[in-house]
């Protein structure tokens, strides 16, 4: 498939994921697609099932010289080769590799051979024209080797989102990728046939290195999902508080965002951190980590997205015709462009609260782990205080099925502003697909933020009784 094809494929995508409420079941995202056991918000990123494989290709891209002399990337290993596909099956193994390397560099095809590189991690994410996902994960490095030598990038193709775990596995291909080539493919292999980890779990692989012989790596999933693709410190080393609150309201209101940064990595870790922030809610648009060179005019279109630039490609975004685009420059921590009214969309008490709790990088607090959790408990806060009334506004009926009032809801707040910021956070996508969760079943196995809902509650009660 030429690169028109591919961006054919993409502005499909973007058409079909810009439905609202009422066809939200026909595009529903894979990542939003709950069992009726878990109450909304209890979800993580990405959809996950306990035996599932850790991935569906390894795959190496190299840089080769085309026709016209310039260096192109092309996929140069796959593993596994699958065969015996239905029509259906390989027409979409072949849209998928072919879309792999234009992602696995992305940033275009001026390069020539090096003595020195840094390694870079950074993922990207297909969505497909029903409004699946996949995920790369990416480890581009410089082959051991004597003189100069062009970059390859190790992409592992899988559904699963767990982003903490893979830049590990990556460590171990890397590591073996400078020994030799053929010690990597039997670690591989070990892997793919090792289930993945439910939440809390570890697996242990095996695998032969030459000089240290047979060594075992332990992969933990972390007990608590939703946090475990994310650094907020990304964020915070290069926005201030204020800002990141005005990225969140954008987002929350289903904006246009782009993210820019110099290298891949800082794009790669700055758009999940913002994406992270809405939990409970996934983010159900557009939403491409890296976007490659050839396809920066497809993302400049009229329905939501969250997209990362790299920040070379400046002139050509700010050529596209946009409306209403928060343009972010992480490099630099400002704007580049907005609409005007990001910093009035929050209700202004809960967004002086956010402010007051979110830490600044000079705090200097203790570890990633529990930056990260103390970061997230103040968004996770402002929707309890937001949007925590909506259990009493779904009326049962006789069969359990539940229905949700939207007016009463929204007039629900004492709150002028925050009854403001409902009127518009109800019509969103994001808000659609939470409420038709809570719809399906009143009876719920309670997740991570009905546990705050219940803690807040109760605490409103204390105070009304003292």
């Amino acid at each position: 498939m030429a690169v028109e094809g591919i961006a054919r494929f993409f502005r499909n995508s973007l058409r079909r994921r810009s439905t609202r409420r009422d066809e939200a079941q026909d595009v529903l995202p894979t990542e939003s697609r709950i069992d009726a056991c878990r109450r909304p918000g209890d979800r993580s990123s990405f959809p996950y099932s306990a035996g599932q494989l850790f991935f569906e290709y390894l795959v190496v891209v190299s840089l080769k010289k085309n026709s016209g002399g310039n260096y192109e990337p092309k996929i140069t290993y796959q593993f596994p080769k699958r065969e015996n596909l239905l029509r259906g099956q390989r027409e979409e193994e072949e849209r998928l590799l072919q879309a792999i390397p234009l992602f696995c560099f992305p940033d275009g095809n001026e390069w020539a051979p090096l003595t020195v590189y840094t390694s870079e991690t950074f993922s990207f994410v297909l969505t497909n024209v029903d409004g699946s996902r996949k995920i790369g994960y990416c480890r581009r490095l410089l082959p051991a080797g004597r003189g100069a030598r062009l970059p390859e990038v190790y992409c592992i193709i899988s559904c699963l989102g767990c982003f903490g775990l893979f830049a590990k596995i990556l460590d171990e291909v890397e590591k073996r990728r400078q020994i030799s080539t053929a010690v990597v493919y039997p670690f591989m292999q070990g892997l793919r046939e090792s289930p993945f980890p439910a939440p809390g779990k570890t697996v242990t692989i095996k695998s032969f290195i030459p000089d240290s012989g047979t060594e075992l790596l332990e992969l933990t999933r972390p007990l608590d999902s939703r946090l475990e693709h994310v650094e907020f410190q990304a964020l915070l080393q290069c926005l201030s508080p204020e800002k990141i609150l005005q990225i969140f309201a954008s987002a929350a209101l289903e904006r246009r965002i782009v993210f820019l940064a110099e290298d891949l990595s800082s794009l790669s870790k700055g758009i999940h951190a913002a994406a992270a922030l809405l939990y409970p809610f996934t983010w159900a648009h557009t939403y491409i980590p890296v976007v490659p060179e050839q396809l920066l005019c497809t993302v400049c279109c009229p329905t939501p997205f969250m997209v990362g630039v790299q920040k070379r490609y400046l002139e050509e975004i700010l050529d596209q015709p946009m409306e209403e685009v928060l343009l972010v420059d992480l490099c630099e921590g400002k704007f580049l462009k907005l609409v005007g009214d990001e910093d009035e969309i929050l209700p202004g008490k809960l967004q002086s609260e956010m402010l007051a709790s979110l830490p600044t990088i000079n705090n200097n607090i203790k570890t990633s782990e529990e930056l990260n959790a103390h970061v997230s408990d103040a968004f996770v806060q402002f929707f309890v205080k937001t949007i925590g009334h909506y259990p009493a506004h779904i009326k049962w009926n006789r069969s359990g099925q539940g229905c949700f009032q939207e007016r009463t809801f929204c007039k629900a707040p004492t709150s002028k502003t925050c009854r403001r910021f409902l009127k518009r956070f109800v019509k969103t996508q994001m808000f659609s697909l939470f409420i038709q969760e809570a719809e399906r079943s009143r009876k719920c196995v309670e997740g991570y933020f009905q546990q705050k809902l219940n803690e807040y509650q109760e605490q409103k009660k204390l105070r009304r009784l003292s």
